[in-house]
Formats: C-alpha cells, structure tokens, sequence
C-alpha cells in the first residue's frame, strides 16, 4: 500500500489542523493505521493509532484529549484532527500501516512520506 499524507502548515498555539493520509490500493481496512511524529534532533515517536474498522483507537499521553484519530475505508483515508495545537507538536508527522494491532514504529510495514506541521507560539 502507497500512503500520502497532507494538511500540514504552520500555526498558531491554541489553533487546529486535520492532517489526512489517502491509501492506494483495494485493501485499506485490512490494514491498522498509525500516525507518528519527529521533531528535529528527536526520535520518530508513536501519535495515535487506530484499529481496521475504527472501532478501537489508543493515543500518545501528551497528546490524548486534543488529538482524534479517524478513518473512512470508502476512502481509503485516515485523518488526525489536532486541536490546542502547542509549539511542542512541532514535527514532521506520517502516517504507517500494518497488519496487526501495535504502536512500535518497527511494527509498521508502510510510511507516508511526511507533513511538516509548525505551531508557533
């Protein structure tokens, strides 16, 4: 599977961004969803995952209750909505997907190639 990620920018602390991650290819629900992050100088650190049908989803402590993670399977896309935006969310974000249910990168057989998210203070 081919993943694209988009809907990165710069903004504002206390602001929001939906990023979204489109999924080429038919198998799309077959697959769990991943979104992680680095900031430069920093390891690539897991966001928020979310399982084949949307039913389960599990997030990052310093992200939980801003961050929703999200998918449509009739669009072959999932979304990460980011609100209270802080100038430590500043990263470059992917997305990744694998067939089983997990939150370690090494886990994760296909990665988007990136959306530079900047929140300025």
């Amino acid at each position: 599977v081919q993943l694209q990620a988009s809907g990165g920018g710069l903004v504002q602390a206390g602001g929001s961004l939906r990023l979204s991650c489109a999924a080429s290819g038919r198998t799309f629900s077959s697959y769990v969803m991943g979104w992680f992050r680095q900031a430069p100088g920093k390891e690539r650190e897991f966001v928020a995952v979310i399982n084949w049908s949307g039913s389960s989803t599990f997030y990052a402590d310093s992200v939980k209750g801003r961050f929703t993670i999200s998918r449509d399977n009739a669009k072959n896309t999932v979304y990460l909505q980011m609100n209270s935006l802080k100038p430590e969310d500043t990263a470059v974000y992917y997305c990744a997907a694998r067939g089983t249910w997990g939150i370690d990168t090494y886990g994760y057989q296909y990665w988007g190639q990136g959306t530079q998210v900047t929140v300025s203070s």
